[in-house]
């Protein structure tokens, strides 16, 4: 789950950058407030890559997709970015914690688990 999960962070960090640059644009944001932020959400989303794993990572994760979305009121495209990432964290949560139950199930069975790592001596 982890990987899914950061690698899903790791596009929103991007994705909040760029979403600053358009918002810089908006005469009635001062740069100082727009890049205060965007700094702590690229920040969080950063820290949050470490943190999806223990208690409440997922959960903080959750908070960070209602965030982008409710910061289409600032940027409109980011009602679809957000909603777009918030259906790829769905993905990364869900489909993470069956691929983490199924090699639980290998490991436990004594099998190697599949996957990348499965060859590799």
């Amino acid at each position: 789950m982890r990987t899914l999960c950061s690698s899903t962070l790791i596009g929103e960090f991007f994705v909040i950058g760029f979403a600053g640059l358009v918002a810089m644009k908006d005469p009635d944001l001062a740069t100082s407030t727009v890049w205060t932020v965007c700094g702590i959400a690229m920040f969080l989303s950063l820290v949050l890559c470490g943190l999806v794993t223990r208690p409440g990572g997922v959960a903080l994760g959750w908070g960070l997709q209602a965030l982008l979305v409710a910061s289409g009121f600032v940027v409109p495209t980011m009602f679809f970015m957000g909603a777009m990432f918030a259906a790829l964290w769905w993905a990364s949560v869900h489909y993470g914690r069956k691929i983490d139950e199924a090699r639980a199930r290998f490991a436990a069975q004594g099998e190697p688990s599949p996957g990348p790592s499965a060859g590799a001596a």
